[in-house]
């Protein structure tokens, strides 16, 4: 082994053991129900297409303290429900040359949005695959005739966190066979593929190492069931693509843009690793 590889190869233990925190802790045994009212599936048996890698999958809720979780549990304590707030506000605002608001063509949000983001990604009319932001975007430009808003952009948060509100407690649904298929492959090579410096893949921390620390972080499985989450440390919400572009940085690596191709196909497979477990609707993390 040379002395490089040998370096890169410590750090990476280093990194994945948690050196400076306990070595394992299990996910808490806890209920999550919403407002008292809606129970979100939190844990369940993998899907077959994880057979050899994951028996059971967990939400990362069930990997936070307590505090952070009870955030989750009570929409007066959450704090996506701000924003998801001030969404509404849009939502039945007319914008751009066509005068349309997002209710004009939707109707009320409870309604036109319900399941939806439990389906994403998924393939659109003309057979690409899209993320929910893509769709937001879409309709933006070519039914209301306003500008396309930026993939992490607060606005685009806001509208994202709302819409995934309407699909709390539905099982996540994506599809992965059909035109689907050739995306989730690429997610899933790209899941397993090692980057960065210190040479680890999305695998090596949650899949191989979910319940293991880093530092004072506890790795779940890395589920994207609660996103778009409100991140403590960030003091805001985290889109899924946003917590890739760290994952991939945390590892020394130069990282695909926030609404790439490759981010969208790791997005679907991501997803994928979740079937089983319900929509959160706007998770809080740390």
């Amino acid at each position: 082994m040379t002395t490089r590889l040998r370096a890169t190869t410590l750090a990476a233990a280093a990194l994945c053991a948690g050196l400076a925190a306990p070595a394992f802790a299990d996910p808490v045994e806890a209920e999550l129900v919403i407002n008292d009212d809606i129970t979100i599936k939190t844990v369940a048996p993998a899907a077959e297409h994880l057979k050899g890698h994951l028996d059971t999958v967990y939400s990362g809720w069930l990997f936070r303290e307590d505090e952070t979780r009870a955030m989750t549990m009570d929409d007066f304590d959450n704090p996506n429900m701000v924003f998801a707030e001030q969404a509404l506000e849009v939502w039945a605002t007319p914008e751009g040359t066509q005068n349309k608001s997002c209710a004009d063509c939707h109707g009320a949000i409870e309604e036109g949005m319900k399941g939806v983001r439990a389906a994403m990604p998924k393939i659109n009319a003309a057979g690409d695959l899209w993320s929910l932001e893509n769709y937001v975007n879409d309709c933006r430009t070519n039914r209301m005739g306003a500008e396309a808003w930026k993939w992490n952009s607060q606005d685009m948060k806001n509208m994202t966190v709302a819409i995934s509100v309407q699909s709390r407690g539905m099982p996540v649904a994506v599809e992965i066979d059909g035109p689907a298929q050739s995306h989730w492959e690429k997610g899933r090579e790209m899941y397993y593929t090692r980057y960065g410096q210190l040479e680890l893949s999305c695998a090596n921390c949650h899949e191989d190492n979910y319940g293991n620390f880093i530092r004072a972080d506890h790795l779940s499985q890395g589920q994207t069931a609660g996103f778009p989450v409100y991140r403590l440390k960030d003091a805001g919400i985290v889109s899924i693509h946003q917590r890739f572009v760290g994952c991939i940085r945390d590892t020394r690596a130069e990282t695909f843009a926030a609404g790439s191709q490759e981010f969208i196909d790791l997005e679907l497979y991501v997803a994928s690793r979740g079937m089983g477990l319900d929509i959160e609707g706007a998770g809080v993390r740390p």
